[in-house]
Parts: structure tokens; C-alpha cells; sequence
């Protein structure tokens, strides 16, 4: 039989049914500790308690009204991310990371002006699947089935000033940067680099936009990722963890930028819709009471240090629990990290092989230690397994329970 659906994912090797905190269930019955987190987007564990109730209290008080409407979370929910900004912004509200970073283009070249109007952003960058975040995205074997994209895009080699520096002619109108580049392998910026691409923005006249769609809500062990480096931007971007799985992002910028966009210039039929900001609004509430940032902290360096001390490793990289595992290149498997991720499947762990050599952890904020050790435990287990040096083996989903 044909699949329905179009074939844009490979097809899938296990089919997930229940979710409850850290752990997922197949359609079999077996257990899986999640440590990807729907790609950092269940950063508060699968079926929070505070969120679900939030959002089955919403469905069955208002599902949905226009945008040309008022609803009662949209000015709340902007509130609070602009707080844990810093304050000094406006809000637009969108249904995804992609969507978000489009609002993001379009205020920087509104803001801009006629024939000031490119983003620069870095190669090995990721800002969204649409024609114009895809031509943000500094990865251009992407970009070649889909030529022409839309001009107005210049990509830099990342964490080069110099090179960011040439690039910055009249026509810029923004910089557009991850603070941890998340899908090119978790490479965080130093705050050295951040401070000395805020300096060139301000003797340039151009917007610093950091795309946090990854990055932030607590994931890198502070509210964003840029904020330990002392660095204030104009405009930020947020999704995944924002709705902790039910779809919503955000478009932040400061009251100056964000004061260019008049009624008309942009919208969206879904952005801030009730369900979705309801479940936001939960999402932030039990973050703040659970301080995730630092729950992120202490997590991560008890996943460094459990990690970093196994054999095949060469670095764990990232900040907070947004981490990278890289392993020695003689000591991978045939078929590299995907060969150790569909491994690690099998005895019952989600990660993602971000590059052909590391794997990828972000699992939700709220795991406990013990989740962590176990999830160590595995990880060596699965590595000395594939491990050519050592012999090969595989293993088996945890049995129903």
C-alpha cells in the first residue's frame, strides 16, 4: 500500500503512543527514555500535568478567535517573555521557529528601508524550512533543489569576525545569529565573539537578531542563551519549548524596532491562538516555579561529567542540556553516530545524530539524576557495543511496563 504521507522523513522506526515526563511508549508497549525531547520542544517532560490541564480547560472554553479580536493570554503571555528578556519590547506571535524568524526578516528590512534589506546570518546555521528562513539557513547543499530562493541572504564563516566584518556593505540590514548552533553539530558562540558582533552592529546602524527558536526558554541553562554573554539584541526568536509541544513561537524585538510594523504589514490566522497561548502561559508559569534554568545547569554538567569520561569520546560540547557528544572517528560503527542512534533506539534511548560523529542530547528540563544515569549507563553501553575496536552487538527496547 502506498504511503499517505508525503515522503519529506524517512520512513519511521518506532511509533510513540504515550508519553509521560521523560519516557515515551510504542505502539508495543516498550519504554524509551526520551533524550531529544521532540527536538527540544518538550522541555518540561511529555504530558505535563500544569499543561494539560491548561490546554483541555481552554478546549473547552475557546478554541480559537481572530487575531482582529482580543483574547485574554496574548498581552499576559507577551509580558512575561518580554520580563525574561529584559524588558523594553513587543511581541508577535506565530504557530512555529520558521514563522518566527520571517516576522524577524521582514522587521529588519521594514526597519531597513528600500535597498537596505540582506541578512546576513553563518554557515552551518539553521533558521527554517520556508524559501526565505531556508536561504537564511548558511547550509547551501540545502538550498540547490529549491533555486531560485529569494535574494537578500549573505552567509559568513561562523565565530569569524573579520570575515562578518567584509560582509557588512550598505545593503545589511540585520545579523541574524544562533547563540549555540543547534542543528550544525551544538556550537556555541563565545561571549568574546557575541560582544564584538554587538560592537560592529552599533557602528553599522544594523539589528543583531539572535534566532533562540533552539536555544531558548532555560535549555542552555539561562532563560536565552545570549544572556550570560552581556549581550542585548534588537530582535529574538523562540518556538519549540514555548507551547512544550503544542505549536505556538515568538517574534521578540525592542520597542524601537518593533514600532515599524503598522496594521497590515504582517499577521497570521493561527499566531497566539487561544489553545496555544494557554498552554505557553503554562509552560512559563511551572518554568519559572521550577527555575529550569538552573535545573539545566546541574543537569548538564552531570551528563558532562558522566560522558566525558568514556572511552570513544572526544568532547561534549553545548551548554546547558543542549549537547553535542562527539565520538573518535576510529572509534564509530559503519554508518557513524546514525548507526549508534538506531543502536541506542534499540535498548530503549531517543537521541538524534546531529553530524555523521556526535550525537545529540536535549532532553526535557526536568529530569532527574537517576534518568541521567541511566541514560549514561546506556549511552556507554552502546558505544563499547558499536565500537569497532571492541566488537559489535546490539540491543532490544525495555520490555512493556
Amino acid at each position: 500500500m502506498t504511503d499517505p504521507l508525503m515522503p519529506t522523513y524517512p520512513p519511521p522506526a518506532v511509533e510513540f503512543v504515550r508519553g509521560e515526563g521523560s519516557w515515551l511508549w510504542d505502539a508495543e508497549g516498550r519504554r524509551y527514555l526520551d533524550l531529544l525531547s521532540g527536538l527540544a520542544v518538550t522541555s518540561l517532560g511529555h504530558s505535563h500535568p500544569a499543561v494539560a490541564e491548561a490546554v483541555c480547560r481552554q478546549a473547552r472554553t475557546l478554541l480559537h478567535v481572530s487575531n482582529l479580536y482580543g483574547s485574554e493570554h496574548n498581552r499576559p503571555l507577551a509580558r512575561t517573555l518580554d520580563r525574561l528578556l529584559g524588558g523594553g519590547g513587543r511581541v508577535f506571535f506565530s504557530n512555529s521557529g520558521a514563522e518566527a524568524n520571517e516576522a524577524a526578516i521582514k522587521l529588519a528590512r521594514k526597519f531597513g528601508g528600500r535597498g537596505r534589506h540582506v541578512v546576513v546570518s553563518a554557515y552551518g546555521s539553521f533558521h527554517g524550512r520556508t524559501l526565505a528562513t531556508l536561504h537564511a539557513t548558511g547550509q547551501p547543499a540545502k538550498h540547490e533543489a529549491f533555486q531560485p530562493l529569494p535574494e537578500g541572504f549573505r552567509h559568513v564563516t561562523w565565530m569569524d569576525l573579520d570575515d562578518l566584518e567584509r560582509s557588512l556593505d550598505d545593503t545589511v540590514a540585520a545579523v541574524l545569529l544562533e547563540p549555540v548552533q543547534g542543528e550544525g553539530g551544538v556550537h556555541p558562540a563565545s561571549g568574546e565573539y557575541l560582544r564584538a558582533v554587538r560592537e560592529l552592529c552599533d557602528e553599522r546602524g544594523v539589528l543583531l537578531m539572535f534566532d533562540e527558536v533552539q536555544t531558548g526558554l532555560g535549555r542552555c541553562g539561562a532563560w536565552f542563551a545570549h544572556q550570560p554573554h552581556g549581550v542585548r539584541p534588537d530582535v529574538v526568536t523562540m518556538a519549540k519549548a514555548l507551547g512544550n509541544g503544542v505549536p505556538i513561537g515568538a517574534c521578540w524585538a525592542t520597542d524601537e524596532v518593533a514600532g515599524v510594523f503598522e496594521p497590515g504589514d504582517h499577521a497570521t490566522t493561527f499566531g497566539g491562538q487561544p489553545l496555544a497561548a494557554a498552554a505557553a502561559r503554562a509552560v512559563l508559569e511551572v518554568m519559572e516555579a521550577e527555575d529550569v534554568p538552573a535545573r539545566a545547569r546541574a543537569a548538564g554538567r552531570r551528563f558532562r561529567e558522566g560522558l566525558e569520561g568514556l572511552d570513544q569520546v572526544v568532547e561534549v560540547r553545548g551548554a546547558g542540556l543542549l549537547l553535542a557528544v562527539e565520538v573518535r572517528p576510529d572509534r564509530l560503527p559503519e554508518g557513524g553516530a546514525a548507526a549508534v542512534a538506531r543502536d541506542l533506539l534499540g535498548r530503549g534511548v531517543v537521541v538524534n545524530p546531529v553530524t555523521p560523529a556526535a550525537l545529540r542530547l536535549a532532553p526535557s528540563l526536568l529530569i532527574d539524576d537517576d534518568e541521567i544515569d541511566t541514560a549514561v549507563a546506556r549511552i556507554a553501553e552502546s558505544l563499547d557495543a558499536c565500537d569497532p575496536l571492541r566488537g559489535t552487538g546490539g540491543g532490544a527496547g525495555e520490555e512493556p511496563g
